[in-house]
């Protein structure tokens, strides 16, 4: 059976299909391109076709990342420092014996 508002002669209904074909290959490539544009396909093309701004920004990003490592276990070890010592102060026995040895270690290596 054919479709109402189709014509029966097979050249007619092979263009009507060649046309679908066509306009879902167009939408296709259509879905592609948009893919393409969100991934930034083309400025990923150009850091690889110049490798010394590639290897500039990997390395400044590489001191960016070590900085802030750096700077963020520094806050982190102060923190810890700070409770421990306030602990210390109240004088708490199973913390003041953590701490006593601790501190006989720390003495045992520098000596």
């Amino acid at each position: 059976m054919t479709p109402p508002g189709e014509k029966t002669l097979r050249g007619v209904r092979f263009l009507n299909e060649v046309e679908r074909g066509t306009a879902f290959l167009a939408d296709k490539v259509q879905q592609l391109i948009t893919t393409i544009e969100k991934a930034n396909v083309a400025e990923w093309v150009e850091l690889y076709r110049r490798p010394g701004r590639l290897l500039y920004l990997n390395f400044a990003a590489g001191i960016a990342r070590g900085l802030g490592i750096a700077v963020g276990f520094t806050i982190l070890g102060a923190i810890v420092i700070y409770i421990i010592r306030e602990l210390a102060l109240l004088n708490l026995p199973v913390i003041g014996k953590l701490i006593a040895e601790i501190v006989r270690m720390v003495q045992q290596e520098v000596y």
